[in-house]
């Protein structure tokens, strides 16, 4: 007889178009070893109403105690309430999954602290390709590694980096390239449109050397991202042209699905893939 394994207890901060789709899926069992045990909304009212049709509502957290209640903790927040379900997560000794990984970079001392308390911290894909091949490049020597990202102008309104510099990108007619730099500055400019940099810089050469460049172009109705690599094993030449979430266009629909295919690696039978 097959031994059965304690299903692994599954905790998501934030019910928006990520959260609230992953939660959807393994409430309804399509996760095999995976519960939903807990959820953190800002909304518990819409909360609810959200999981009105599930088979188990999750009893709804705070953040903090989200790592009370799980193995897994899911982060799909805005950036600035990463630590209040980071910190608890790690200090726990929880599987952390970061959703808004370019705030991992401001919180860099978490990955040391994981280290002494058994945490681990799994990034997901998101809503890029190919990272498998750049980890394994990143095991020799990578000389290159550059971005370039192409949104329909609205997905980035609202960027602090448009702010601060009274950029408008009403009524644009032609693409704009609204910032070229490092992985690093490109997150701290548009934090919630680019975390695919920073996942990109992580599996490749850091998000110091890892260059990026912004569009916003009136021609594309998909989030773009085109990636050139330059290492000693192999040139990596991709693109991807992600279909905005209906809910939140600054993120892609895949990105939730990517979530999902992360967690499924940790009970499958099978893994494929670096």
């Amino acid at each position: 007889m097959p031994s059965q394994r304690t299903p692994l207890k599954l905790a998501v901060a934030g019910l928006g178009a990520i959260g609230l789709t992953v939660a959807r899926r393994v409430d309804a069992g399509e996760l095999a070893g995976i519960q939903l045990s807990a959820v953190a909304a800002r909304d518990h009212a819409k909360a609810r109403r959200a999981m009105a049709e599930f088979r188990a509502p999750a009893p709804l957290s705070t953040l903090a105690g989200l790592a009370e209640a799980a193995d897994i903790i899911l982060e799909c927040l805005p950036p600035s309430e990463f630590a209040a379900v980071a910190e608890p997560a790690i200090a726990r000794g929880r599987l952390f999954v970061p959703l808004s990984v370019g705030a991992l970079l401001d919180h860099w001392h978490l990955v040391e602290r994981a280290k002494a308390t058994g945490a681990r911290i799994l990034v997901p894909t998101g809503a890029l390709l190919g990272l498998d091949a750049v980890r394994a490049a990143a095991e020799g020597n990578i000389s290159e590694v550059r971005m370039v990202t192409r949104k329909p102008p609205p997905s980035l309104a609202g960027a602090p980096l448009l702010t601060e510099r009274n950029i408008s990108l009403e009524g644009l007619k032609a693409p704009l390239q609204v910032f070229q730099g490092s992985a690093r500055e490109a997150i701290a400019g548009f934090p919630a449109n680019v975390n695919v940099a920073v996942a990109l810089s992580l599996a490749g050469i850091g998000p110091d050397r890892t260059r990026v460049e912004i569009w916003a172009d009136p021609s594309v109705t998909r989030n773009t991202h085109s990636i050139v690599v330059t290492s000693d094993s192999s040139d990596l030449n991709m693109t991807i042209q992600n279909l905005p979430s209906l809910e939140n266009p600054k993120t892609g629909r895949i990105t939730a699905l990517s979530a999902l295919a992360a967690l499924r690696r940790l009970t499958a039978e099978l893994v494929v893939g670096t």
